[in-house]
């Protein structure tokens, strides 16, 4: 599952890179974020006709060993194959969104010893993931990232990514009905780039 992804684009690039799906689009203010994204941490979205900036995660709430309430958990992640439940089903449906990505990060390497392995589209400087978005109480507006079968590429690192969505497939998965969404959320058959790093998975935040 994907917890690490980089974009390197500011707001207006991004608006820009969606242009041709919105005309009108928005760039709301203070829509940049850090470069690094990880769980809990803000990043760009399209949603709405806007580029904005939300946090990365549904907030989980937890409770300790005696029954004390714990800070929420960020999950960043929403499995194809559980869209049905009751925490994801409703935003799928009415509020999917586009995530723009310069590259996705996977852990490789043994345990203690991981080291970030950087996925993207051959090529490609910025590309679109499939994702949805919800209010909160806890952190205004999230949004998770939807997660497929690995393809070829990064199927000897983890069994899942991303769904990565073609520019074709933009407008169709952000306004269709959530049957033809769903259809397009399949691993990416396109090439892709694998960039091995000796840079520690549990780095500097």
């Amino acid at each position: 599952m994907c917890n690490l992804y980089k974009m390197s684009k500011s707001a207006d690039e991004v608006a820009r890179f969606f242009s041709d799906i919105a005309q009108d689009m928005r760039v709301s203010p203070g829509g940049n974020a850090p470069e690094m994204i990880y769980p809990g941490y803000p990043g760009m979205v399209l949603a709405e006709n806007t580029v904005q900036p939300m946090v990365w995660g549904f907030p989980l709430q937890r409770k300790g060993a005696k029954g004390q309430p714990l800070k929420p958990k960020p999950v960043n992640n929403a499995r194809t194959d559980k869209l049905g439940s009751s925490f994801w089903k409703p935003s799928f449906e009415a509020r999917r969104c586009l995530i723009p990505v310069s590259a996705f990060a996977e852990a490789e390497g043994p345990t203690g010893g991981k080291t970030r392995t950087w996925f993207s589209p051959a090529e490609a400087e910025l590309f679109a993931i499939a994702g949805f978005w919800r209010e909160t109480a806890e952190w205004g507006r999230g949004y998770t990232m939807l997660m497929t079968q690995a393809n070829a590429t990064v199927r000897g690192v983890h069994d899942r990514m991303p769904v990565i969505l073609a520019p074709d497939n933009w407008q169709t998965y952000l306004t269709g009905e959530p049957r033809d969404a769903y259809a397009l959320c399949v691993p990416y058959a396109g090439t892709m780039r694998k960039d091995a790093t000796d840079e520690p998975w549990a780095g500097r935040r």
